[in-house]
């Protein structure tokens, strides 16, 4: 009962800082918005912090990036986004409207899909908003699915109208509603009903289609180990061990489409049934799961924990807390820029306070062949992508010749990390390493750059490159859940 009580308060806790002003609080105001003792709050946060959910800046508590997997769990146990996104996206495009998935959430409906289309009168729903069901179309349409279509003519807010359809699943019960949505400066609500309706229709037709195909066969589950227990055993009474465990097996139901049986769900977290089941228990009780027959599934309500507020975090926001990191441990300024046709772009930077310091700024364009970021995003591109590439002499050190280029990028390449020596300007010296996306791509490069008087080639290799290898890898680990890419 203790830890079923040690989840339930985690829980709590986690659910007042999502939904604290700005996206972050302190201990003393989770206190108040909890009613528990700052001991339980300040024991919950250190638990949260060591499994990466929440980032502390000072006193300031924060979620971070790899919260995302609770939501991302609930969708891969709902299984509705991967299977009716795609149409959804095709619909978008094809009737240049923003076009909605939700799903009934109590009294509410949860978004779980938004395709937009980006005007400046655009719709900025996120994944994991809850709208009340009466006050839009997606609402209406779940809660009379009998009805072929509703309409939201400004029901939550002026301006906004839309028309949505339920889509029903092979038993024929409305899982979800299809949403168009556009502004009353493009269309009357009539205007959009008989414009859109038609090819609406058509789309559902294919999503329900979709269902209706039989899922793919569950893998087979290795059984795992529970992580939790060395980690108890190296924090001790700082670290909640009940909640850390009623967290793996939140995210274990998203392992499979419909959810786990308790045998499953034990054999996925390496946890005693018992143990397992104690979780399911509190996870139903809050609402955030449900049995259905033998199996436990997740309920979109999991959705509050912090999904809309960090699916919305730019690329700059994800990375420049680790710069800030980095540049306290190197005490040299480090940037992060992308690739933009033969340019490096700056998009992220922290610089260190000096006399004499490499003055960049968000924003800066540098040709990406004299530069340390410029080499590892090269070194990911195909050897083609270098042939449109003229190398000038920019400083007496600039590698000028297409094969001395060649040979710099497959070197960065196989080393993973690229050191350019006063090639973009005398005295600069920089090293940099990638940062990789969701799909394991390089999206992004992480530098640390500074006076050639102030760090030789090897200071950069020897006290540089394993905190900018660590720093990368942090941002890869955060990027690897937020939809958006740089």
């Amino acid at each position: 009962m203790e830890a079923a009580g040690t989840l339930e308060r985690g829980l709590t806790v986690l659910r007042a800082l999502v939904a604290g002003q700005a996206g972050r609080a302190r201990a003393t105001d989770l206190v108040r918005a909890t009613g528990l003792a700052r001991s339980t709050v300040d024991r919950v946060l250190a638990t949260l912090v060591r499994l990466g959910y929440v980032r502390a800046e000072g006193r300031d508590m924060l979620p971070a990036p790899p919260l995302m997997e609770l939501g991302e769990a609930y969708l891969a146990c709902d299984g509705l986004r991967d299977s009716l996104a795609p149409p959804a996206e095709r619909l978008a495009e094809e009737l240049d409207e923003s076009v909605s998935l939700a799903v009934q959430d109590g009294e509410g409906v949860r978004f779980i899909g938004q395709f937009t289309r980006r005007r400046t009168m655009s719709v900025a729903f996120r994944v994991g908003d809850l709208l009340p069901a009466t006050r839009c179309a997606a609402g209406l349409a779940l809660l009379d699915p009998s009805a072929p279509w509703a309409e939201d003519d400004q029901l939550i807010e002026p301006g906004l109208i839309a028309v949505a359809v339920p889509v029903r699943d092979p038993e024929g019960r409305a899982v979800c509603a299809v949403s168009v949505v556009s502004h009353t400066s493009r269309h009357t609500a009539a205007g959009l009903r008989d414009s859109v309706l038609p090819r609406l229709r058509k789309t559902v037709a294919a999503m329900e289609a979709a269902l209706a195909e039989p899922p793919s066969p569950p893998r087979p589950r290795p059984a795992a180990p529970d992580v939790s227990r060395a980690t108890k055993q190296e924090l001790g009474a700082e670290f909640l061990q009940s909640l850390a465990r009623g967290l793996a097996v939140l995210v274990s139901l998203g392992s499979a489409r419909g959810g786990l049986s308790l045998a499953d769900a034990a054999k996925a977290t390496g946890l005693p049934r018992a143990t397992a089941r104690r979780s399911l228990q509190v996870l139903e009780r809050m609402g955030y799961a449900a049995s259905r027959g033998s199996r436990f599934a997740l309920l979109p309500k999991v959705m509050e924990l912090g999904y809309a507020s960090l699916s919305e975090r730019t690329f700059g926001e994800v990375v420049q807390p680790h710069l800030a990191d980095l540049v306290a441990r190197v005490h040299q300024s480090a940037s992060v820029a992308v690739l933009s046709g033969d340019d490096v772009l700056y998009v992220a930077r922290v610089p260190t306070v000096s006399i004499m310091t490499v003055d960049i700024t968000v924003g800066t364009r540098f040709p990406a062949y004299a530069t340390s970021m410029g080499r590892v995003l090269l070194a990911d591109q195909p050897e083609e992508r270098l042939a449109g590439i003229t190398p000038e002499r920019l400083t007496r050190h600039t590698i000028t010749s297409p094969a001395g280029l060649r040979a710099a990028v497959r070197q960065a390449a196989e080393d993973g990390y690229a050191l350019v020596d006063q090639e973009l300007e005398e005295g600069v010296r920089s090293i940099a390493v990638p940062v990789r996306g969701r799909d394991g791509r390089v999206v992004a490069a992480v530098n640390v750059a500074t006076h050639a008087s102030r760090a030789s080639r090897d200071d950069l290799l020897r006290d540089v490159l394993p905190a900018l290898t660590e720093t990368a890898a942090r941002m890869t680990a955060d990027l690897r859940h937020i939809p958006a890419g740089p």
